[in-house]
């Protein structure tokens, strides 16, 4: 194996569709510059402590002083974990690999849970591919293209010219049949600003010029004006690629290859193949034209791993290539599955030895207010003050998840009677119409007989 495949950056960009998430108001840990936690910024609320420890190994991931090590958030449920790992995620950049998943994920996957896992933890390894390419940068001034006609037209091939300039100097190019075509399919017209791969002969628009910022017949909404470019047409210029360890395995496993990356059904790969692949980056790397970034790689729920990929995850930690592990969890002492043993959190303790644990608490009053607040303006939802104080209130004797919930529902119930403000009755009615888990729970106490297969005796003992 010489070389190995690299994802293009067509490959990897894949549309996304932007929607409210259970996290999506948070834009990062809320900290200043010396790493102190505010009581609200960036989406999160409280927390100060735990916020501030995953600041400092935010901190130690970005300058590469901390490698193959474990983080382990636990704390009661609702009280932030999950928050706090996106936190770090926006805080890293888009530049370091998150590679987020669910513990009970591996057991729904067609292939073994460690190779499972091996995948999370190489999709969560970056390489920074440094290399040289020849480009043509300039405005195009025009472009003349030979259409030929007749009998033989489709014997003949096109031919054109392409006439580009800079600041400092104008050149006009022949074109043959397969740079017109690129030309045709990429809509260049003149007064754009172009670049031209000669290796690949790929044509990129960066944007039109302001000498034809006036043409406003060309113009659409999104057209980007850029100053026309400086000094030669043919330049060297240093292009960056940042890929993922486990995208390069996917594209040079010959059972899977390249659509793979879409479908997500990579299967098994073979340990002969990323060994290979690891030796050709460490080759990269010496000679320069590599860096690996040491990404992260969150499991939540990890209580519900078994003794074998726990196994698996004391010996991923010790390789050269491990990302930062971080670990959330809501379990006390608690059996480790796949064995009888009980242990804190569910974790083996020679696992939990590893693992710097940071805790989180229990929101109090003025804080769950304030976490309100943030969701109903991430959701775009406007709540009247008294019926804030009730959805707190609620928050406060149910959970914050519950009440977090009816947000949505009281705002759909206030538009359905044509107002733009939800109020204290539409809180109330949709209180009243979805049950919490203590009045669920009562209801199921007060009407077990008519219930199949209750056990109502063991229910309360317990």
């Amino acid at each position: 194996m010489t070389d190995i495949g690299l994802p293009t950056t067509s490959a990897r960009a894949l549309t996304r569709v932007e929607r409210v998430g259970a996290h999506s108001h948070v834009r990062g840990l809320g900290l200043d510059d010396a790493l102190d936690a505010k009581k609200s910024s960036q989406g999160l609320v409280g927390q100060v402590k735990a916020r501030k420890a995953a600041g400092v190994i935010a901190n130690m991931i970005r300058d590469g002083t901390i490698a193959g090590r474990g983080v382990l958030i636990a704390g009661a449920p609702g009280t932030g974990k999950t928050a706090i790992a996106h936190g770090m995620a926006k805080t890293l950049g888009e530049e370091t690999p998150f590679a987020s998943m669910a513990a009970s994920e591996i057991f729904s996957m067609e292939m073994s849970k460690t190779e499972a896992l091996t995948q999370a933890f190489r999709k969560a390894i970056g390489v920074r591919i440094k290399e040289e390419t020849e480009i043509i940068e300039g405005e195009v001034v025009e472009i003349e293209i030979d259409k030929p006609v007749g009998a033989l037209a489709s014997a003949r091939a096109k031919t054109g010219k392409l006439t580009m300039k800079t600041s400092d100097m104008e050149t006009v190019y022949d074109l043959g049949t397969k740079m017109i075509d690129a030309i045709s399919k990429a809509k260049v017209n003149a007064g754009d600003v172009i670049n031209i791969d000669k290796a690949s002969g790929r044509i990129t628009k960066i944007g039109r010029s302001f000498s034809r910022s006036r043409d406003y017949d060309a113009m659409g909404a999104t057209t980007k004006f850029v100053a026309c470019p400086e000094g030669e047409l043919q330049k060297r210029k240093e292009v960056v690629h940042t890929v993922s360890l486990h995208e390069i395995d996917v594209i040079n496993s010959r059972t899977q290859g390249f659509l793979a990356l879409f479908a997500g059904d990579t299967g098994e790969i073979r340990a002969e193949i990323r060994e290979q692949i690891d030796n050709k980056v460490s080759e990269w790397k010496e000679e320069g034209k590599a860096d690996i970034i040491p990404g992260v790689l969150f499991i939540d729920e990890v209580h519900m791993l078994d003794i074998e990929c726990f196994s698996f995850l004391n010996r991923a930690l010790e390789n050269e290539l491990a990302p930062i592990l971080v670990v959330a969890t809501n379990r006390g002492i608690t059996k480790i599955r796949g064995t009888e043993f009980r242990s804190p959190h569910g974790i083996p303790i020679d696992l939990l030895d590893r693992l710097l644990i940071i805790h989180t608490q229990a929101y109090d009053e003025r804080e769950m207010k304030a976490i309100l607040e943030i969701r109903c303006e991430e959701e775009d939802v406007d709540l009247a003050d008294d019926a804030k104080d009730l959805l707190c209130k609620i928050a406060c004797e149910t959970s914050l998840r519950y009440a977090i919930q009816l947000i949505s529902a009281a705002s759909l119930r206030a538009s359905k009677r044509k107002s733009a403000k939800v109020d204290v009755d539409d809180v109330s009615k949709v209180y009243g119409m979805f049950l919490d888990v203590k009045r669920s729970t009562q209801f199921m106490l007060d009407y077990h007989q008519d219930y199949m297969f209750n056990e109502t005796d063991t229910a309360m003992e317990a």
